[in-house]
C-alpha cells in the first residue's frame, strides 16, 4: 500500500513540474536581430547599447531596446568607431 502511494505521488509531482517554466518571457534573451536599411525599427525605450571603441574603422555594435509593446529586441548594427579626429 506504501509503494502505491509513492507512485501516487511521484507522479503527481512529476507532472506538475513538467509545467513549470525555467524563465518567463520577460526574463529570456531575445534573439539578436541584423539591422538592414530595410528594418523596421520600433523603439520605445534604449534599455543598453554597446560601448563604441576609439578607433578609425568601422566596428560592430548592438543595442538592447523595448518596442511600444513592451517587447525586448537586440539589434546588431555597425557604426563608425570614435578614434578619428577631424584635424
Amino acid at each position: 500500500m506504501k509503494a502505491l502511494w509513492v507512485l501516487v505521488l511521484g507522479s503527481l509531482c512529476a507532472t506538475a513540474m513538467a509545467g513549470e517554466t525555467p524563465l518567463n518571457a520577460a526574463q529570456q534573451k531575445p534573439a539578436i536581430e541584423d539591422y538592414s536599411y530595410s528594418t523596421h525599427l520600433d523603439v520605445a525605450k534604449v534599455i543598453s547599447m554597446s560601448t563604441i571603441p576609439d578607433v578609425c574603422e568601422v566596428v560592430p555594435a548592438q543595442m538592447e531596446y523595448a518596442d511600444s509593446n513592451g517587447q525586448r529586441h537586440i539589434l546588431r548594427y555597425r557604426v563608425m568607431g570614435n578614434g578619428c579626429s577631424a584635424d
